[in-house]
Order: C-alpha cells, then sequence, then structure tokens
C-alpha cells in the first residue's frame, strides 16, 4: 500500500561490537578524567575488597532503587557515557552497573553453542497471542531476563527458571555432544573454578575430567562483555568452530547462576589510579616476574617507547583497558566468529549437494532467523557472510559457462536465502542507514553474471513486490515484461515498502480495531461487512511483512496482520465465485476456466501460504517454552495443537487461529493459476503442495476443524460445471515436467479406483490420457522412473479395459522402447493374471494374443539383440509367427548380437524342444567367442560346457562340427581339458532325436573327432605354462605345480603321452634351469 517514506521504528534496535577502549587519567587535555579522586567513590582498600556479597533479602522484597537503575544502565549505556555523564560515580554504583552487565539469560547462550535452539522472543506465536505486544509494551523480557536483585544472586539465574540447562535448555539444545550440554555438564561437575570478574572482563578456568583415554585437562577461558552482550571469548582448547565452546558455556553459565561466588573488581585502570608509584612499581615488577617469559619482551619494547618523548605512545592521552568495556563509538553485539562462518560456509559449500552438507546449511540459516526473532544484530550481519560465501561459489561460474542448472538442493538454498533478505529489508525497527547499506550490497550482488536468476513466470513475467495485479488483468507481454530478476530482487524491491500506513499500524497495534461508526467513502474499501480491517495489498507481499513481523519478534503484530489478510482473501474469493456465476454458461460453451490468478501462492518464492500456516499453527503449537523438543533418538516430537480463540473483535467467536489455518491452506491450494514456466518452478509448486497437505495431515480434525473443511470445499466445488475434459486439455498444454504429470496421473488413478466403491470411468480415462503424455515425453530422455512409470500406465490401461489394452499395442512405437513394449507391456498384456482380472473371452484373449504378437515381431526387427528371445517368448504358441521370430534372431546372429544373447536364446530354444536349432544358435555363439588362456572364470564356460554337451548329445556329427569352433575360440587349457574329459565319459548320440540310433560306444581321443581337441589341450597346456613362467613368483611355486599335474592327466590320454610329458619336463629344465628353486620343485614330483 505505501509507497515509500520514513521507515518506522516499532522497536528502537539494538546496538551494533565493542572494542577495547583507551582509559584516561586527569590531563590538561581531559575534561572528564577517569581517574578523579571522586571516580572510586572510596580509598584503596575499596578497590581490594572481597569478593561482592549481596545480603540475603526476603524474596518478595522489592528491588532497590539502585539495581533498577543500574540493571537499566548496564543494558543501555556504553560505560563511557557514563564516566562523560556524571563527574563522579560512587564506587557501589560502578559496581551494580559492572555487576549488571553481564548477560543474564541462558538463552542466548545457548543460541549460540548450539544449531538445535528454537527460543527466543517471538519464537512462539503462543505468548505473543495471549501477551503483550513489543509495540506495545517494548519487548518482553526473556526467560532468564532480570528477576529483583533480592532473588538473582542465588542459584537461579537472574529471573531463569531453576534447572533451565538441565531440563528445557537441555531439550532445546537436543543432543549430548552439543557444546551448551556439555558445558552444563562441566558446571554441574564443579569443573569451572578460579572465576574472577575485572570490570568488563570474566575469566576462570574450566577443567575437562580424566576419562578411560584422556587425562584430566584444564583451560584457561576468557569473556569480555558489554551491555549484556559477550563481545569476544578466548579458550585455552583452541576452539575452531561458529559457536562458543563447552567451556565458554560452563564460565558464563557459572556467572549468571552463582554470581554470589564470582569474585567483583572494577575496571583494572580504577585500580591502578589509587596506586601510588612505589605500589605502581611493585606491581608491574611482580607481574613481570610472574610471566618473565611471556611479557618481558613486550613490557621493555613498551618501555623504550614511554621513555622516548616523539614515540606515538606518549601523543595520546591515556591508556587502554580491556577491562573497562566498549566506548561510545563501539558497536555492541554479541561475540560471532566472522572467519569461522565463512569457512564453514565455504566447506559446506565445496562437498556440493550432499545431504549432510545441505543440512548444516539449512540449520545456519535457521540460526539466523532465531537471531533474528532475539532482535539480535548479528542475523543480518551472518546472513551477509553466508552470502558473500554463496556469491563465491565456484559452480556459479561453471554452471553459467556449461549453460547447466544447478541442483535442486542448491536451488532451495538460495531461494531461502533470497526469502531470508526479504524479511532482513522488511524488519520493522530497522534504521534507515542500515536498510540503504543492505540495499547497497543487494544490488551490488544481483548486478554480478553469476547471480543465480529467480526461475519460471516468477523471474520475468510477474510484478513486483510492491505492486498487485488487477484481478481481471490482461496478460499482455508489454504490461507484464520486467527486466532481469535475481534472487535478490523481490529483497531489493522492498525499499519502496514501509511501515507508516496508518490503517496498518492500527491493524497491527490493536485486537479491537473495527471499522468506525461513520464511514468515510474512502474508508469503506478497509473493512469488511462485519466491520473486520483488511489490507488490500498485493498478497505475497503482504503474507512478507507478516513473515518479516514473525521473524524479527513481533508475534502478536503477525498474527494480527494475518487474521486481516485472511479476512481480504475471503471477500476476494466470494467475488471471484460471483464473477463466475455471472460467466458460467459462456466459459461451458467456450470450453476454458476462469483462471484470474497469474501467480500462485503456492510454490510462490516468497511462500505466502505458507507463510501464514505457519504463523497462525505457532498461535496454537503447545510447546515447553518454545524450544525443540528432542527425543533419544534425535527425532523432533510430532507437533501437538490447541485451538487458541481469536483475539477480540471477531465477530465469530468460535474462531480459532487453528481453523484459520486451515481455511488459508484450502484457499491456497484451490486457488486457478497459471502454472509457471520451467521444470524447477513447476517442481517447486508440486513439492510445496505436498509440504502442506503433510503439515494439514498433523491437524486432528475435530468438529470444528470439519465445519472449516466442509465451508471450503462447498466453496471450492461450487457448481461442478467445468468439463474434465478441459482441464485435461490445459494440463496437457501447459504443464512441460513429466513428472508432475505422472504425480496428476496417479493420483487421478487413485481417486478414480477407491477400495470401496465403483470406479470413476471418466476420471480413470483421464489418467490414462496423462500417463500416455507422460510416455511420449519420456521416450527419447533418460528418467530413471521411466520403468515405474511403463508398469504403471499398464496398470492403469487394465483397469480401462482390453480396448486399451489392444490401442498401447498397437501404437507402441510412439510410447515405448522397443525392450520396455515386449518384456514389460505385451507380457503383461497377456498374463494369466490381466485374463483373470478382465474376464476376457477366447475371441478377447485372441486379439490381445494376436497384438501382443505382431509387436513382438516388430520389436525384434527392431532391436533384435534385446528383444529375440521376449518374441519368440511371445510368439512360441503360434507356429508361422514363432517360426518368423526364430529367423529373425538367426539373421540378426551374423550382426551384432553377443555370444551371450545367442547362448540364452539357444537354451531357451532347447528347453522348449528344439536341440536342432538349439545346437545352429549355439555354433553361432561360439563364433562370436574367444576365451584366452588365462580366463579360467570367464562367465561363458558354463555356456561353452553346455554346448559342447549338447553337441554331444546330439551325436557325432554334431561333434565334429563343434569341436574346430572350440578349438578356434576356446584358448584355456583347463576348459579345453574339461570338455575332453566330459566327452570321453559316455557315448555320444543319447538326446533321443528321432529317426537317429547312438552307437552306444565311448569315444577315443586317438582319432576324430577327438583328437583334435586334445592336441589343441596340450598345446594350449604347453602355451600356458611358458606364459605363467615368464612371470611366475616364489609364492605361486605350489600353483604351478598343481597345475603342471593337471597337465599330465591329458598328456597321458594319448599311448605316446608319457613320452610326450617327459619331453615337455625336460624341456622346462633346461630353458628355465635359473629358477632354480621351481625347477628342484618340478624335479622332485615329476622326476
Amino acid at each position: 500500500m505505501a509507497d515509500g517514506g520514513e521507515q518506522e521504528e516499532l522497536l528502537s534496535p539494538s546496538p551494533v561490537s565493542p572494542a577495547k577502549r583507551l582509559c584516561s587519567w586527569p590531563s590538561p587535555q581531559a575534561h572528564h578524567p577517569r581517574g578523579s579522586p571522586g571516580a572510586a567513590g572510596g580509598g584503596a582498600g575499596g578497590v581490594g575488597s572481597s569478593c561482592l556479597v549481596l545480603g540475603a533479602r526476603p524474596h518478595l522484597q522489592p528491588e532497590s532503587l539502585l539495581d533498577c537503575a543500574a540493571k537499566t544502565v548496564a543494558e543501555k549505556w556504553a560505560y563511557e557515557r557514563v564516566e562523560e555523564r556524571f563527574e563522579r560515580i560512587p564506587e557501589p554504583v560502578q559496581r551494580r552497573i559492572v555487576y549488571w552487565s553481564f548477560p543474564r539469560n541462558e538463552r542466548e547462550i545457548c543460541m549460540y553453542s548450539s544449531f538445535q535452539y528454537r527460543g527466543g522472543p517471538g519464537a512462539s506465536a503462543a505468548g505473543g497471542a495471549a501477551g503483550a505486544s513489543p509495540a506495545e509494551e517494548g519487548p518482553p523480557p526473556p526467560p532468564g531476563a532480570a528477576a529483583p536483585a533480592g532473588s538473582a544472586p542465588g542459584g537461579v539465574a537472574a529471573g531463569a527458571s531453576p534447572g533451565l540447562g538441565a531440563g528445557a535448555g537441555a531439550a532445546g539444545c537436543g543432543g549430548e555432544g552439543l557444546p551448551f550440554r556439555r558445558g552444563i555438564r562441566l558446571l554441574d561437575s564443579g569443573s569451572v573454578e578460579n572465576v574472577l570478574q575485572v570490570g568488563f572482563h570474566l575469566s576462570g578456568t574450566v577443567t575437562e575430567l580424566a576419562t578411560a583415554s584422556e587425562p584430566a585437562v584444564t583451560y584457561k577461558v576468557a569473556i569480555s562483555f558489554d551491555r549484556c552482550k559477550i563481545t569476544s571469548v578466548t579458550c585455552g582448547c583452541g576452539n575452531k568452530d561458529i559457536f562458543y565452546c563447552a567451556h565458554v558455556v560452563a564460565l558464563s553459565l557459572y556467572r549468571i547462576r552463582k554470581p554470589d561466588q564470582v569474585k567483583l573488581r572494577l575496571p583494572i585502570s580504577e585500580t591502578l589510579f589509587q596506586m601510588n608509584r612505589d605500589q605502581l612499581q611493585k606491581f608491574i615488577q611482580y607481574l613481570i616476574t610472574a610471566h618473565h617469559t611471556e611479557v618481558l619482551p613486550t613490557a621493555q619494547k613498551l618501555a623504550d617507547e614511554i621513555l622516548s618523548s616523539n614515540s606515538e605512545i606518549n601523543q595520546v592521552n591515556g591508556a587502554p583497558d580491556p577491562t573497562a568495556g566498549a566506548s561510545i563509538d563501539d558497536e555492541n553485539c554479541w561475540h560471532l566468529d566472522e572467519e569461522q562462518v565463512k569457512e564453514q560456509v565455504k566447506l559446506f559449500l565445496s562437498q556440493g549437494g550432499y545431504c549432510g552438507s545441505g543440512k548444516q546449511l539449512s540449520s545456519m540459516f535457521a540460526k539466523v532467523r532465531e537471531m533474528l526473532r532475539m532482535r539480535d544484530s548479528n542475523g543480518a550481519r551472518m546472513l551477509t557472510l553466508i552470502t558473500e560465501q554463496f556469491m563465491a561459489d565456484p559452480r556459479l561460474t561453471l554452471w553459467r559457462q556449461q549453460g547447466t542448472n544447478m541442483t535442486d538442493k542448491c536451488r532451495q538454498l538460495w531461494d531461502e536465502l533470497g526469502a531470508l533478505w526479504v524479511c532482513i529489508i522488511l524488519n520493522p525497527h530497522c534504521k534507515l542507514e542500515e536498510k540503504s547499506c543492505w540495499l547497497q550490497q543487494l544490488q551490488k550482488w544481483s548486478d554480478l553474471d553469476v547471480c543465480p536468476l529467480e526461475d519460471g513466470n516468477y523471474g520475468h513475467e510477474l510484478p513486483n513486490i510492491t505492486n498487485a495485479l488487477p484481478q481481471n488483468a490482461i496478460h499482455s507481454p508489454d504490461s507484464l515484461s520486467r527486466p532481469r530478476r535475481t534472487v535478490f530482487t523481490r529483497a531489493i524491491e522492498g525499499r519502496e515498502l514501509h511501515w507508516q500506513d496508518s490503517h496498518l499500524q492500527r491493524i497491527i497495534s490493536s485486537d479491537v480495531y473495527t471499522a468506525p461508526a461513520c464511514q468515510r467513502e474512502s474508508e469503506r474499501l478497509l473493512f469488511n461487512s462485519q466491520g473486520q480491517p483488511l489490507w488490500l495489498e498485493h498478497v505475497p507481499t503482504a503474507c512478507a511483512r507478516v513473515d518479516a513481523l514473525r521473524s524479527h519478534g513481533y508475534p502478536k503484530e503477525a498474527l494480527r496482520l494475518t487474521v486481516a489478510i485472511i479476512n481480504t482473501l475471503r471477500l476476494q474469493q466470494q467475488r471471484q465465485l460471483e464473477i463466475y456465476k455471472h460467466q458460467k454458461k459462456e466459459l461451458l460453451q467456450r470450453g476454458t476456466t476462469t483462471i484470474t490468478n497469474l501467480e500462485g501462492w503456492v510454490g510462490h518464492p516468497l511462500d505466502p501460504i505458507g507463510c501464514l500456516f505457519l504463523t497462525l499453527t505457532e498461535a496454537c503449537r503447545l510447546n515447553d517454552d518454545g524450544y525443540l523438543e528432542m527425543s533419544d533418538m534425535n527425532e523432533s516430537r510430532p507437533p501437538v495443537y490447541q485451538h487458541v480463540p481469536v483475539a477480540a473483535g471477531s465477530p465469530n467467536s468460535s474462531e480459532s487461529y487453528l481453523s484459520l489455518a486451515l481455511e488459508v491452506a484450502l484457499m491456497g491450494l484451490g486457488q486457478q493459476r497459471v502454472m509457471p514456466e520451467g521444470l524447477y518452478a513447476q517442481d517447486k509448486v508440486c513439492r510445496n503442495e505436498e509440504q502442506l497437505l503433510s503439515q494439514l495431515q498433523e491437524l486432528q480434525l475435530d468438529d470444528e476443524l470439519v465445519q472449516t473443511l466442509q465451508k471450503q470445499c462447498i466453496l471450492l466445488l461450487e457448481g461442478d460445471t467445468l468439463r474434465l475434459r478441459t482441464i485435461l486439455e490445459a494440463i496437457q498444454k501447459h504443464i512441460h515436467s513429466s513428472s508432475l504429470i505422472f504425480k496428476l496421473a496417479q493420483d487421478a488413478f487413485k481417486i478414480a479406483t477407491p477400495t470401496d466403491s465403483s470406479t470413476d470411468s471418466t476420471l480413470l480415462n483421464v489418467a490414462l490420457e496423462l500417463g500416455l503424455q507422460v510416455m511420449r515425453m519420456t521416450l527419447s530422455t533418460l528418467n530413471w522412473r521411466r520403468r515405474e512409470m511403463v508398469r504403471w500406465l499398464v496398470t492403469c490401461a487394465t483397469e480401462v479395459g482390453v480396448r486399451a489394452l489392444v490401442s498401447i499395442l498397437q501404437s507402441w512405437y510412439t510410447l515405448f522402447t522397443p525392450t520396455e513394449a515386449t518384456s514389460i507391456v505385451a507380457a503383461t498384456a497377456v498374463s494369466h493374471t490381466t485374463i483373470l482380472r478382465l474376464s476376457l473371452d477366447y475371441p478377447q484373449r485372441e486379439e490381445l494374443a494376436s497384438c501382443a504378437r505382431t509387436l513382438a515381431l516388430q520389436c525384434a526387427m527392431k532391436d533384435p539383440q534385446s528383444c529375440a528371445l521376449s518374441a519368440l517368448t511371445l510368439c512360441e504358441k503360434d507356429h508361422i509367427a514363432f517360426e518368423a521370430a526364430y529367423q529373425i534372431a538367426i539373421d540378426a546372429a551374423a550382426g551384432g548380437m553377443t555370444h551371450s544373447q545367442l547362448f540364452t536364446i539357444a537354451r531357451y530354444m532347447e528347453l522348449r524342444g528344439y536341440p536342432l536349432r538349439a545346437f545352429k544358435l549355439a555354433s553361432l555363439a561360439m563364433s562370436h567367442l574367444n576365451l584366452a588362456y588365462n580366463q579360467d572364470t570367464h562367465p561363458a564356460i558354463n555356456d561353452v560346457l553346455w554346448a559342447c554337451a549338447l553337441s554331444h548329445s546330439l551325436g557325432k556329427n554334431e561333434l565334429a562340427a563343434l569341436i574346430p569352433l572350440v578349438v578356434k575360440s576356446v584358448h584355456c587349457a583347463t576348459v579345453l581339458s574339461d570338455i575332453l574329459r566330459r566327452c570321453t565319459v559316455t557315448a555320444p548320440g543319447l538326446a533321443g532325436i528321432p529317426g537317429r540310433r547312438s552307437s552306444g560306444k565311448l569315444m577315443s581321443t586317438d582319432k576324430a573327432p577327438l583328437r583334435q581337441l586334445l592336441d589343441a589341450t596340450i598345446n594350449a597346456y604347453i602355451n600356458t605354462t611358458h606364459s605363467r613362467l615368464t612371470h611366475i613368483s616364489p609364492r605361486h611355486y605350489g600353483e604351478f605345480i598343481e597345475f603342471l599335474s593337471k597337465a599330465r592327466e591329458t598328456f597321458l590320454l594319448p599311448q605316446d603321452g608319457h613320452l610326450q610329458f617327459a619331453q615337455f619336463i625336460d624341456n622346462l629344465k633346461q630353458i628355465y634351469k635359473g629358477k632354480k628353486k621351481l625347477m628342484l620343485l618340478v624335479r622332485e614330483r615329476f622326476g
């Protein structure tokens, strides 16, 4: 609604990182000297007093005025501002300011020490629904914030619930290995010692207890803080991570839970100021003596500079004090290790789209949102660091150069990045200079060539974030064309949005804002007929406001704006229904739908429906203090919701935020919209729909929700006049993703074939047509779900009936590959299960079988290598078709068929009772085979043995025909000897071929055809022996002797075999006499 102007601050922003500042002493240049005599408020003895002990006071005693003032000053003012404002600060006042300057909220410590935290102001909108608005009463005190001074110094953390770490905090952080949980265990085990607070600096030691494998180790920990924020941490463990280590956590929780046990001193500069010259010299010399190996070079260097009148150190008034807190000009924010953030993001991105890295990056985005909810300035700072690493990802350049799309997982991460920047820009309490700085950086990133673009129609043909599209807008290329849009464009467009609109301010600031009794003409559009306020803004933009409010810790304001948006959507829904009723007859005659929304809410980059649904359900969610409950299996428990009535002012008192959540989800899912262009955009719509449906399944339907469901169903199904055929044509024309169409087809099939009622034939045919389109779309492209799609289509066609099966069999070449057509489609169509399912009579079975045989022969001709066997199987009941399929296989054998394919068909022919045909195919297969001397484990060996057994069983002539092929193709001695042995065991000709008789005599190896095989076997043994001896090693000597033993068995088959073997051994001894150990073994075995 608003176009520009000054950003209104709903809440004054937190300042943003302290640095060590100079502390001055009295000098002509110092107007307010830091160490003036009255500044300490006491003598030297006051500084050296023992630890701070507050007197035990009754629990109900009011907090002292000093503590009230000190707490506020400690949180809001830099200590330097206090020193400048007041010339003399009494020591008790200084002590209370220093005391209250340490963080008081354990949840903030948890947030900076784990990924799992889900807490903070606004994290659960349920509290916002019932409590006070931050806009009205200021930021609500977070759990663990300051309690009355009398209750703070006990074992309970300044107002935090007892056992926050062990109970709710533990649940919030989940996982025993997280730093926060480990820190709690260290604290509870008494591992924190020597805790000392000097000004704004806390130090101590934390001891890791000894384990079975590791000794006890003590680490020194130092923490600097300012205005209730930890500004720097140092730990001897050398932790390299984004978040604080367990030792820092343990020391911080010790200070929060046991402040009375912490020795407290004023800043060290105050102590030094109260020392005379002798005391200062003694102090310095003792300090150097205690740490001379560490500080002596530095001390001497500083002494030299101080003694030099022209040194730089003498040109500056005062000296730095690391315990004095930050100066006025220093930024004030929590310590965040920027280098570690960069390194972690860079590491996760370098791991590609792997599941683990994607989850880690999503967790970092969740951490940014958590910081925003806590109104922590590090949220935007961390997001900036993440974005810089994303923009530096080398894959962006690679994808751009290769013209390829980024992976879906990367695309989702970029979408989340863009949405977070929209939240940052719409921050209702950011300063104008901050917003300007962010916008400049976003524009810089957006102008880079590698910056990812918004996908589909959202990138080029939709209005920008600040302009709503009229409901009757004409899709004109001129009026809707937009320049290049990147993932940051919507955030950049947010510069035009502000929060100053008076109507918007009244909506988000009050639950009882209704239409005035006397409305001006300009106000009538701002309220519905019940007087409830409306917010007439581009819906995704309005929802982006809701997301910004919710994300920045304004849950109640987000709920109020959500209710106004839903009232607006209801009014739009009613008007669209009225328009449809008037145009109903004309639309039916034209066969068109009434799509009036050129952009969809579901799958939109700003996710408007998801945002509203989440805002409403958070208000109804039963959670313990907003923490993410974690089970022993480290899985989140399913959410539990309760009905929370809509705040006062709603005319329908029975309405709850939960029923509104269901209603808005159904509105989004039922919206008529144009499908976006681009596969990713369409997949995103589908994914968001599935996400919404899964969230709806988490709702337990009671009477109130059922009524809401019925009301929306009546509105969405009003008239039921649009023909299904028109919708089908629209799907086929506008949806270009095969996976989305397949999902639609599956859903239509599931609805059309309920288990408890009759089949909807119209919807079933729609499912079949969608399935046929999927087949055509994926026929020439790779799709890992292709086989599943083919099987589903055959199932769907079977449900439709025999005519559908005949149709897909006859037009198979436009739908399937030859392999799919024969092995899946035709085989399923003629199966016994299909015949029983359709109760086919004989003519119908014959028609299906005839179509299947025709398909099989066509496929075998097109792809004989893959389909010949399937064709023979499908044609085996028809002699003519079977002969044709067999001839196709024979003709293809001389071409590209492999020996394994031919052997498979040959075995099938033998199984069907055609041994001669099997022999012919086996002979062709042998001619394609080449078995080397060392391939004694080749998978074709079984086929060779089977072929020889087949030829042996057919008779001597077939064996004589096959042996030359075996000798030519097989050079492995052990295989040849195995064939030779099998041929000599039984007589040939035992297959029982009609017209043939077996001689019953065993075959001799001295005569043909086995003589040729014997000679080939002996030669193979000789060649193999020489080949093995060329590179033999001692560890293979035993194996080689066994090989010679097998060779001897073959050599001894002919009558003069022993002479041949003896000559063979003598030759080996002469040729390989250098292998003395091996030849010794040969002599021992063979003489």
